[in-house]
């Protein structure tokens, strides 16, 4: 109970409307008791008044409780601590005292109990602080002193694959200062400066894992030392030669450079015969080579390279996005990666030189490098370093251009160019509802210092391969997938067991299956980033396999083994597309799903075409009844594609729910479709109610199988012969039971 002492005074105005009334006295921590007072004597409103009556005010008398009354308060609140108000009045009968006096008493009870509490919690945290505090003293006390096992030094705070690469691009970086410091030099006392003796690089472990190693001869143990690498999927990639810092004068250059193939491309893009002609055979553009060259002459033009081909074409189309939507893409570096992710396979802005006048893109002039790919690991990755000028023709209309910006040949990356971008780029129109028509001019030039691989050289060499119509069928199918993105409804949505709930998860899974599959089209690329290593025993072409570190969130921590190869089957890309994607006949090519059927839960269209979607798949009579196939299938006149992984049920109901899928870790596998370049001889091989432009026209069709397996969850761990041995049987199987199901030559 709580009691006032006789040294509080609580000094209340000498009121008659206080009488019989409690008053509240703070006694700190946010606590307030209640007391009951009652006023002595009698008075009125004269004798307050009367200045002779002063010094007899009313006395206060305070109640205090017997110990009877307490001890049956007590017993009361710890069976009820909050009576109502038929209790409080038998209280108030049992023990004589007012039902406000009981009503006040439990209040004060309850704010005791309730500061008890506190002070509890208070020291049992103060104590949790003090303890957790002692245990990291200890713990940084303990790593002050901790030593390496096997040197007794200090430890290594980074792994040191790492630090030999931060070593290299030093390295790298002041040869380069050095190079150009001594051409300074060289002008002014007019002879080159002998240059330092080259720094051997760093020997890295590698094998070569050709025929004779898997002859079961001559090895020496389990593990294989493949080159490992870092992850594919890194946030800033590293570029074969970084330019050093521009000059002004190097910037003034680049403009006028920009300028004048703007003036080029427009011209290409607005005059048709004589500069450009209809193919006979497909009614493609094809550029007047002689046309050309007499409309813009060249200075070195009449240095005929006999190993550098022309490649140019010219295609419009409309697509279901607006101009500035397009223009922002397209000078954003990552989002042109992310708008073409079957052939960019790495873009990187290295400076601005103009950001554009008035906030817009108009006038916009970067340096910029990319990487373009085709999804084989047969095709060499074209790079260049080029020009993005962006400019504003008219009110609803921008012209986009790019041109290769050649460095000074004292430069020792001068020579490594094989590929030059003449003036390419596109017009966009805005057009009604939203839709923009773009018309695109693809003109390189490439100097084949190695033979293409025969497969591919067909569509290489007739210019599907990196043409305009790629570009634009790519282009129309990503800008369909975008707007089924940002539709609110689920008319696109077709929930087979009620699983995607909001058009929050449909949004969720379609981010993650674009993830998969640009973690896909990474895994297969080229890139400088990956060195294949060729397994023979399957065909010809081999087994090609790479090995990387992974480390970003979106996948598996561990190393990776990426391998893939490509064949050629005489059925068109539509066929081959429709018998991938038809879940019916999947168990007939999927090894991993032992022949067990598989069923569609969930289904997302993501394009006009009905093979543009994506699917949930669940297998029947398996023992892992928690996994799921995320699966995405796309499907344009250039290509198709067909991406798998397996997602626990977990991290599916994570995506469907509407939450961030980003963390959701993905290891796809899949398969590319490509037509082969050649024409359709008449044998079958293609259907004649195919509408598909490029994919109907071809005899045969390319096809790329790539698997990646986690080799181990240990990131230092050593590739085995037994991992490389199972992926290397893994796609011997899948392809020989592909060719079993179309009824393909084995052979």
């Amino acid at each position: 109970m709580l009691s006032v002492s006789t040294k509080t005074f609580i000094s209340l105005k000498h009121n008659p409307k206080f009488y019989g009334e409690r008053a509240s006295l703070a006694l700190g921590n946010n606590l307030t008791i209640y007391i009951y007072m009652e006023y002595g004597g009698g008075g009125s409103g004269e004798d307050h008044h009367d200045a002779s009556s002063e010094g007899q005010r009313r006395k206060k008398r305070y109640h205090r409780h017997t110990a009877n009354q307490i001890q049956r308060l007590e017993g009361m609140f710890k069976e009820c601590p909050h009576p109502d108000e038929k209790q409080r009045l038998q209280l108030s009968r049992e023990l004589g005292l007012a039902p406000r006096q009981i009503k006040f008493w439990f209040q004060n009870r309850r704010t005791q109990m309730k500061a008890q509490h506190e002070r509890a919690d208070n020291c049992a945290l103060r104590a949790e602080n003090d303890k957790i505090r002692c245990e990291n003293i200890a713990i940084r006390e303990a790593l002050r002193n901790v030593i390496c096992p096997s040197c007794g030094g200090p430890p290594v705070n980074e792994d040191s694959y790492f630090d030999e690469q931060k070593l290299r691009m030093e390295n790298a970086q002041l040869k380069e200062e050095l190079d150009r410091v001594s051409s300074i030099a060289a002008k002014y006392i007019g002879r080159p400066i002998s240059q330092l003796p080259p720094v051997q690089p760093i020997p890295i472990s590698s094998l070569d894992l050709s025929m004779g190693s898997f002859g079961g001869q001559g090895i020496s143990g389990p593990s294989l030392d493949l080159d490992l690498l870092p992850g594919s999927s890194s946030n800033l990639p590293t570029l074969p030669f970084q330019p050093a810092c521009l000059s002004d004068m190097d910037k003034s250059l680049m403009t006028d450079i920009a300028a004048t193939a703007m003036e080029e491309l427009l011209r290409l893009l607005q005059t048709n015969e004589p500069l450009w002609m209809k193919s006979p055979t497909d009614g493609r553009d094809v550029l007047n080579l002689e046309s050309y060259e007499r409309n813009f002459p060249r200075a070195n033009a009449n240095l005929k390279n006999p190993h550098v081909r022309i490649e140019a074409s010219r295609d419009s189309c409309v697509v279901i996005m607006n101009g500035l939507a397009l223009v922002d893409m397209f000078m954003d570096s990552n989002k042109w990666v992310e708008l073409f992710p079957t052939i960019v396979s790495m873009a990187r802005n290295i400076e601005t030189i103009s950001s554009g006048m008035m906030g817009s893109h108009s006038g916009s002039l970067q340096l910029m490098y990319e990487e373009l790919q085709v999804l084989s690991p047969l095709v060499p990755t074209r790079e260049f370093y080029f020009l993005r000028y962006c400019q504003q023709i008219e009110q609803g209309s921008w012209a986009i251009v790019d041109v290769s910006y050649d460095f000074s040949r004292d430069n020792q990356f001068a020579s490594q160019y094989r590929s030059h971008r003449l003036p390419s780029g596109c017009l966009i129109q805005d057009m009604p509802n939203g839709y923009s028509k773009v018309t695109w001019v693809e003109h390189v030039e490439i100097e084949d210092k190695a033979p293409t691989h025969r497969l591919y050289r067909d569509l290489i060499h007739s210019g599907m391969a990196f043409g305009a119509q790629r570009w634009l069928a790519t282009l129309k199918r990503m800008c369909e997938r975008l707007a089924c993105l940002m539709v609110t409804g689920t008319s696109t949505t077709r929930d087979l067991g009620g699983v995607i709930p909001s058009p929050d998860g449909k949004r969720s899974m379609m981010k993650l299956a674009q993830r998969m599959v640009n973690n896909f089209c990474a895994s297969i690329s080229t890139s400088n980033g990956h060195r294949w290593t060729t397994l023979s025993g399957l065909n010809e072409v081999g087994v090609r396999v790479t090995v990387h570190k992974s480390t970003d969130p979106g996948q598996p921590n561990g190393v990776v083994l990426s391998a893939a190869t490509t064949i050629w089957l005489p059925i068109s890309p539509q066929n081959v597309f429709n018998f991938f994607k038809d879940e019916r006949t999947r168990p007939q090519w999927d090894v991993l799903s032992n022949g067990n059927a598989v069923q569609e839960v969930a289904h997302i269209a993501n394009g006009s075409h009905p093979g543009n979607c994506i699917s949930v798949l669940r297998a029947f009579n398996t023992s892992q009844n928690n996994m799921l196939i995320l699966q995405e299938s796309c499907m344009d006149s250039s290509g198709s594609l067909v991406v798998y992984c397996p997602v626990d049920l977990p991290a599916i109901n994570i995506a469907m729910s509407g939450e961030d899928p980003s963390y959701i870790p993905l290891l796809p596998s899949g398969f590319t479709i490509s037509p082969d370049g050649r024409p359709d001889q008449g044998d079958g091989a293609s259907t004649s109610s195919s509408t598909h432009g490029n994919m109907g026209r071809s005899g045969g069709s390319l096809i790329t199988v790539a698997f990646q397996i986690l080799v181990s969850s240990l990131p230092s761990a050593k590739l085995n012969l037994e991992s490389v041995t199972t992926v290397n049987n893994l796609i011997g199987t899948t392809v020989q039971q592909i060719k079993a199901a179309l009824n393909c030559p084995s052979s």
